[in-house]
């Protein structure tokens, strides 16, 4: 995992508490060894904790908002019962590592 993101785990942690998440997982060139400080986004893998109707959209643009601030750059916020394609599933499953779970 790249040193930004271990750097801001408390901040990650503040975040994903205020937007009841379950579980916050980095995947991607963040994880491993090919992120470019310089033209790299971050990818995440979120699953959000029980929200009543209408809230969904406020935690998940939240979250994005606010991890886009964090790490002043691009982020890929994505919920794994999305993920459909099994070739993407695989790759994402090789690089994922855990950030946050409640």
């Amino acid at each position: 995992m790249i040193r930004l993101v271990e750097e801001k785990r408390d901040e990650i942690a503040d975040l994903c508490q205020r937007y009841s998440v379950r579980r916050l997982e980095l995947f991607g060139s963040g994880a491993g060894e090919d992120f470019n400080a310089k033209t790299s986004d971050l990818d995440f893998l979120v699953e959000f904790g029980p929200l009543k109707p209408g809230e969904y959209a406020d935690a998940y643009f939240g979250l994005l908002e606010g991890l886009q601030q964090l790490f002043d750059r691009p982020v890929d916020l994505v919920m794994p019962r999305a993920v459909e394609n099994p070739y993407l599933l695989e790759a994402i499953n090789q690089s994922r590592a855990l950030l946050y779970a409640a």
